[in-house]
C-alpha cells in the first residue's frame, strides 16, 4: 500500500495530537490530585487544632466547676 505525503502529515498531526491532549489531561489530573491532598492536609490540621482547643475548654471548665457538691453537709 503506498501512503502519500499527505496521508502522512494528517496521520502525525492527529499522533501529535492525541499526545498532547494525554499529556494535558494527565497533568491536569495530577495538579488537581496534588491541590486535593494540600486542602486535605490542611483541614485534618485545622481539625485537630479544633480537637485540642475543645479538651482544653472542658478542661478549663471541670476546674471551674469544682467537684460536685453534696446536699447534706458533714459536721
Amino acid at each position: 500500500m503506498y501512503m502519500s505525503a499527505e496521508l502522512i502529515a494528517i496521520l502525525s498531526c492527529f499522533a501529535t495530537l492525541g499526545i498532547g491532549m494525554f499529556a494535558g489531561f494527565a497533568w491536569a489530573v495530577r495538579r488537581s490530585d496534588s491541590s486535593i491532598e494540600r486542602l486535605d492536609t490542611k483541614l485534618s490540621t485545622r481539625i485537630d487544632a479544633v480537637g485540642a482547643e475543645v479538651t482544653e475548654v472542658k478542661i478549663a471548665v471541670a476546674r471551674l466547676e469544682g467537684p460536685p457538691r453534696h446536699l447534706l453537709s458533714a459536721r
